[in-house]
């Protein structure tokens, strides 16, 4: 930070922008373009390399993006016009706290139902009944697709896996196909959904695409899952899994009506957005009050349970003790910083020029077709909110069918590599030894293959 203040302090030396106040500058050539360039370049090196390094995610881009806009406010106030700058600033910054409100509300709901015990009792079940490794092979992934448009892709692989991890105890060789066929379906169905990624909830909030109209994706998205399925499942190992002594686990109280309030909160954030033309954010913020108000019921039931009794309320052995400020503690919140940092960073780079210079390149002269196809390999090795948010933020001219399909290709692309999307990286850490980079690539080809026949049923059905 002292070195760019130290350069601001060179700048009528180095400046070549010469722009006159109020307007926008290309510094696309100018030395902090470069700079900038290079800090988000680092930046993200840095955070691809997250589990080598044991550094979260959320400090290296963090750091870029007060770095950047530190550099583009010293230009523009040599030139004597900083209100742009700060303009810009609260643009982007909007963004991120819609998308952190949205966020933090879906993620406290899905603490809830796992302090609930909801997901572990879906895990028991799965073990108990004895399925062999092909059903459960096609039932984990199955149940990725079918969950993850709700829960969210990332949380949905880790429920899976560690059903995987269970059941596939000594067989390491199904632990690896099945998580990658998690990852494959969790991402898949995450795709036809505004609450399945963080992708597809950025380009709903946005207005792009209405909350209905993602359902055209779903078969697009089901083809991407089954094409790679039916080939890996013939690297199945046959037979059962050793039957084991398995505990089987019941929902904590309340659990379901948690479970409906979620749903609820859903149809109210469509409703608010459908009907009333309000951000879908404040639908989500009503519902966090329903399970404020829910909350607040257990409360009062846990206080009558305790009353005559010598364990203190808030106990273990309390069938009512419920704390959502304990569920809002245990968002994921390096994620949340993460996409401030992001979100700002990469406005930053637009602010500067790049956005436009990459738009006018890839949608003026390659086609919106072929960009949006390479936005998927992009998102493979590049995290695809990074790159969706470029894409919303250049706003290219293109139809309506080609920004369905950008959506699909930025929510399944990341399949490709187990580092191209959250749940891939997630599971690399779960299944650490198991589920592996090498072990992901092998099958590489025949998840291009799916993402392939998914863009072309989508051009087919959707035209």
């Amino acid at each position: 930070m002292i070195s760019v203040l130290l350069l601001g302090l060179l700048l009528p030396g180095l400046a070549q922008a010469s722009d006159s106040p109020g307007q926008l500058m290309d510094l696309t050539q100018h030395w902090v373009g470069y700079a900038a360039i290079a800090v988000f370049v680092v930046a993200y090196t840095l955070v691809i390399f997250e589990e080598q390094l044991h550094m979260r995610k959320s400090k290296p881009v963090l750091l870029a993006a007060a770095v950047i806009w530190v550099m583009v406010a010293i230009v523009y106030r040599h030139h004597g016009d900083s209100h742009l700058v700060e303009s810009a600033i609260r643009h982007n910054f909007l963004e991120f706290t819609e998308l952190f409100f949205f966020l933090l509300v879906a993620m406290t709901y899905i603490n809830a139902m796992l302090e609930r015990g909801v997901f572990e009792a879906l895990r028991a079940w799965l073990v108990l009944k004895g399925f062999s490794y092909r059903a459960l092979f096609w039932l984990t992934g199955a149940l990725s697709f079918v969950i993850s448009p709700v829960a969210d892709n990332l949380t949905t692989a880790l429920i899976m896996c560690a059903v995987i991890l269970v059941v596939g105890e000594g067989k390491p060789s199904f632990v690896s196909i099945a998580c990658i066929n998690v990852v494959v379906a969790a991402n898949a169905g995450g795709a036809f959904s505004p609450f399945g990624d963080i992708t597809t909830l950025m380009v709903w909030q946005k207005g792009v695409i209405e909350f209905f109209e993602f359902f055209a994706l779903f078969v697009p998205s089901l083809v991407n899952f089954l094409v790679p399925a039916l080939i890996m499942q013939f690297a199945l190992p046959s037979g059962k899994p050793p039957a084991g002594d398995h505990e089987d686990v019941s929902m904590k109280h309340g659990a379901l009506v948690i479970v409906g309030l979620f749903l609820l909160t859903i149809v109210t954030a469509v409703s608010f957005h459908n009907f009333l033309h309000i951000p879908p954010v404040f639908g989500m913020m009503a519902g966090l009050a329903y399970l404020k108000l829910y909350g607040y019921s257990l409360r009062r039931r846990s206080l009558s349970w305790h009353s005559g009794s010598e364990n203190p309320p808030g106990s273990h052995d309390d069938p009512f003790n419920f704390d959502v400020f304990e569920k809002i503690a245990k968002a994921e919140w390096d994620t949340l910083f993460f996409f401030y940092g992001v979100i700002l960073a990469v406005g930053g780079l637009g602010f500067i020029g790049y956005l436009s210079l990459a738009s006018g390149f890839s949608y003026g002269e390659l086609g919106p077709t072929t960009s949006n196809i390479l936005v998927g390999f992009l998102s493979a090795i590049v995290d695809n909110i990074p790159v969706m948010f470029a894409v919303l933020t250049m706003n290219p001219e293109m139809s309506h069918n080609q920004w369905l399909l950008v959506t699909l290709t930025a929510g399944v692309g990341g399949s490709m590599l187990s580092i191209g999307s959250a749940a891939g990286v997630a599971l690399m850490g779960q299944a650490r030894g198991q589920y592996t980079f090498f072990g992901h690539l092998k099958w590489t080809p025949v998840i291009a293959l799916g993402y392939g026949a998914s863009i072309w049923v989508h051009l087919l059905v959707n035209a």
